[in-house]
């Protein structure tokens, strides 16, 4: 946690969360800015954002967000065209592998010079920097307080409070109990519902599936091998089996359930817990009924029998990296420079950064008291300088393709309906990384 608590004390709180691209300009003579948006859920921020950068300077900036689940599809499409991205996200290695014919040298960006030394930004063969990480965040199991509070004040509970839950055997014992006393609650179910519907499952094909992926990564020496045995599918099959069986919703109706669904019903109170980042506090706060106060909202580690579970702490990390389009016009390459700097170096930029996009930015000048007023990143921020906790490294950036997950996810969502049995699962899981690994070559 280290180097998680050295960023903290430089910068501020909150998420990873969104990813960008300034676009090429129709005409030679001036500069376009056109913003692919990654998260839908920032668009309204990145929209403001632009409308103010170009008040102030007049360069023109047009922000686009990509679908859920569909940004990769839509940066291919969207590089074809004259009118192309001239700054676009990466995603971690493996997408620099896809994109390194399209990403220009930012070694000499202001933005990457401010990059907070604990943090490495995107790197290619040869030494230079063509990809710039912008945000810190962190996901785990969300929880409502005020929901638990009133279930340990009924009889019968395993433990007397969440405080004594470090290991998937008591978070397991907790939410069976819990389950049990919905009814009296007032909840439909302990966990929001398993959003398994196409395009809206990478909660659980990257995000869960992150955690037993990391701790083979570790006992292979940290290698990232050609082939992955899925060695702790049990684990992963541990909680997912406790999400769909302690639900709002049967897991049945899983394959047609979005995220939005998932977040609304813990918005309301439905739900005790749902898994998701520190990104989620607007798709909870701003939900029309929100019952969950700020003070009551915390996390929980993501338990499901991995070794050393007492000290797990939160998943923390970054795998979103911007890059400049090589293939623009010079005019827009400066332009999207100029930009970035804007938004990660000036005053004014860091402060929207803070409020408006609610990033815990790796560069300098960002400071503890930049804390946004999120009650989801202050959770985060604490996390990372917990000493008694270890982080899980975001390692699904290294997961060969999105085809790999999309493969994994639609095996989930059979598997949640009675169509596959697990085996199955496990072993679209290890056929899809390998064929994707070697496709990467």
């Amino acid at each position: 946690m280290s180097k998680f608590s050295r960023l903290l004390g430089t910068l501020g709180a909150s998420v990873l969360a969104a990813s960008a691209l300034v676009a090429c300009g129709s005409s030679e003579d001036t500069a376009d800015v056109y913003f692919l948006n990654f998260k839908p859920e920032q668009d309204a921020a990145y929209q403001a954002i632009a409308k103010k950068y170009t008040e102030e300077t007049g360069v023109p900036v047009k922000v686009v967000t990509a679908a859920s689940g569909t940004y990769e599809q839509t940066l291919k499409s969207e590089v074809a065209k004259s009118d192309a991205p001239t700054l676009f996200q990466i995603n971690g290695p493996v997408g620099l592998q896809t994109w390194q014919s399209y990403a220009a040298d930012i070694t000499d960006l202001d933005a990457t010079k401010a990059l907070n030394a604990d943090i490495d930004p995107l790197k290619g063969e040869d030494g230079k920097i063509y990809g710039l990480p912008f945000a810190v965040e962190g996901y785990g199991i969300i929880y409502n307080e005020e929901i638990f509070d009133n279930y340990f004040a009924l009889p019968g509970a395993p433990v007397g409070s969440l405080n004594e839950v470090d290991s998937f055997t008591e978070l397991k014992a907790v939410a069976e109990d819990m389950q049990s006393k919905a009814d009296e609650l007032g909840i439909n179910g302990v966990f929001a519902s398993t959003s398994l519907a196409s395009g809206e499952d990478w909660r659980w094909q990257t995000h869960l599936a992150n955690l037993p992926v990391h701790q083979e990564f570790v006992d292979l020496g940290d290698n990232r091998p050609a082939e992955l045995e899925f060695k702790y599918n049990a684990e992963f099959k541990n909680l997912f089996d406790l999400y769909l069986d302690n639900s709002t919703v049967p897991r049945t109706l899983t394959p047609s359930k979005a995220v939005s669904d998932s977040m609304a019903e813990f918005a309301l109170g439905q739900a005790a817990m749902v898994q998701n980042g520190n990104w989620a506090w607007s798709q909870i706060s701003d939900v029309n009924g929100n019952v969950v106060k700020k003070d009551k909202i915390k996390y929980l580690p993501m338990y499901m029998g991995l070794p050393n579970e007492a000290s797990q702490g939160l998943a923390i990390g970054t795998e979103n990296y911007l890059a400049v389009n090589a293939k623009a016009s010079e005019l827009d390459q400066q332009a999207s420079r100029d930009f970035v700097n804007w938004l990660f170096t000036t005053d004014e930029g860091r402060a929207l950064v803070v409020s408006d996009l609610g990033f815990i930015a790796p560069f300098d000048g960002f400071t503890v008291a930049d804390t946004p007023d999120d009650p989801l990143a202050k959770e985060i921020a604490a996390n990372m300088t917990d000493s008694t906790k270890t982080a899980i490294p975001w390692d699904f950036q290294y997961f060969p393709s999105q085809q790999f997950k999309n493969d994994f996810g639609q095996a989930l969502a059979q598997y949640a309906t009675g169509n596959l049995d697990w085996n199955q699962v496990v072993e679209t899981f290890r056929d899809s990384w390998a064929a994707e690994q070697a496709a990467l070559k």
